[in-house]
């Protein structure tokens, strides 16, 4: 495939992140959505390198304009300044619908070998967040928990929401397109296992918390260390920071917000789609770095937000290995066929409460 491309090509690439082993390219979408083939085989190479390194890469020019992720961030911040009685009215029911809110300590994030059951984790040292989980609309049976039917505010959350929800769904498609030119499989080879977009967009709330709290509890995090579950993640942070990647050393790595980037991750599901060619990173969010002439200033961290958009595979769609990616004497498939949505459902209802 390579071989039939032209000679010169973009460079989509440089380095935003690299310590301890732990290298994190920012990368130009814009040449894959609108550049020339060979521009677009540049990108589609440097995504698939990035994940089989770190499982992690900024995108910037992703076609999701700045004013967007601004009112976003905005009418999440509004959902999450409610009452209490107003934010439980619309809370999370179970891991089959995984929509609704979900208060703080409801969820606590771990890795798949932790030896502490979920239940253990929480009670003990619990997440500091709380988040809102927005599904596909339309889906018999597991309805939006919206706040639509509170007050006109509600209302817009639902437009905004919808709205960017699919805005996240066209990205996630191209980022699968790019996937596959660079594992030179066709460009349009995942497009019918994610076309009906099961997808889970979150809102998230870190709420303000005392520096005392972490100097008290040194394991304290507002996101326990975690890998995510479904194909990829598209996550929008403030300027807080906080998320921290591990690194193949075993250290933690600042993923340092960058203006008008996306940070792209690969999650489990992905990696095992692709017989481990791609890594699932381990991650982390953290007390933030401090900010020149302010949180030095303060006794407590203020509030972070973020929006994750977590990518996953159509429900229905049976994930067996990639073509090409096993077959030989040496290498074979590591894992059995599972089917999408099961093998999420399994996930969500090992790290929640309801």
């Amino acid at each position: 495939m390579a071989g039939n491309l032209p000679q010169q090509a973009c460079h989509p690439a440089t380095t935003a992140v690299e310590k301890d082993d732990m290298v994190i390219p920012i990368i130009d979408f814009g040449s894959f959505l609108n550049g020339t083939p060979a521009d677009k085989h540049a990108v589609a190479v440097s995504v698939v390198e990035a994940f089989k390194t770190s499982g992690f890469l900024y995108l910037k020019e992703h076609g999701i304009p700045p004013s967007v992720v601004t009112r976003v961030f905005g009418s999440s911040a509004r959902f999450f300044a409610r009452p209490q009685d107003q934010k439980n009215s619309v809370c999370w029911t179970t891991p089959q619908a995984n929509r609704g809110y979900l208060k703080a300590g409801q969820e606590k994030l771990s890795t798949l070998d932790d030896p502490l059951a979920p239940e253990i984790l929480r009670a003990s040292i619990p997440d500091l967040k709380e988040t809102m989980e927005i599904g596909r609309d339309n889906v018999d049976g597991l309805p939006n928990r919206w706040p639509d039917q509170i007050d006109d505010e509600g209302k817009n959350f639902r437009e905004v929401m919808t709205s960017f929800f699919s805005m996240c769904k066209s990205l996630h498609t191209e980022v699968m397109r790019a996937i596959a030119l660079g594992m030179n499989l066709p460009e349009h080879y995942f497009d019918s296992y994610v076309d009906e977009g099961d997808n889970n967009l979150r809102l998230l709330h870190y709420p303000a918390v005392s520096k005392e709290l972490f100097k008290k509890t040194p394991t304290q995090v507002r996101a326990g260390e975690h890998s995510d579950y479904g194909s990829i993640t598209l996550l929008f942070q403030d300027r807080r920071g906080g998320l921290q990647v591990r690194s193949p050393i075993g250290s933690f790595v600042d993923v340092t917000p960058i203006a008008d980037t996306v940070v792209v991750n690969a999650g489990d599901l992905l990696a095992r789609w692709s017989n481990d060619l791609i890594k699932s990173t381990r991650h982390r969010v953290v007390e933030p770095p401090a900010v020149m002439g302010e949180e030095n200033k303060s006794d407590t961290y203020q509030d972070r937000y973020s929006i994750a958009y977590f990518c996953n595979p159509n429900n229905n769609r049976l994930i067996e290995a990639i073509p090409g990616t096993y077959g030989d004497d040496i290498k074979k498939a590591k894992y059995p066929g599972i089917v999408a949505g099961e093998y999420l459902v399994q996930r969500l209802s090992a790290t929640t409460t309801y």
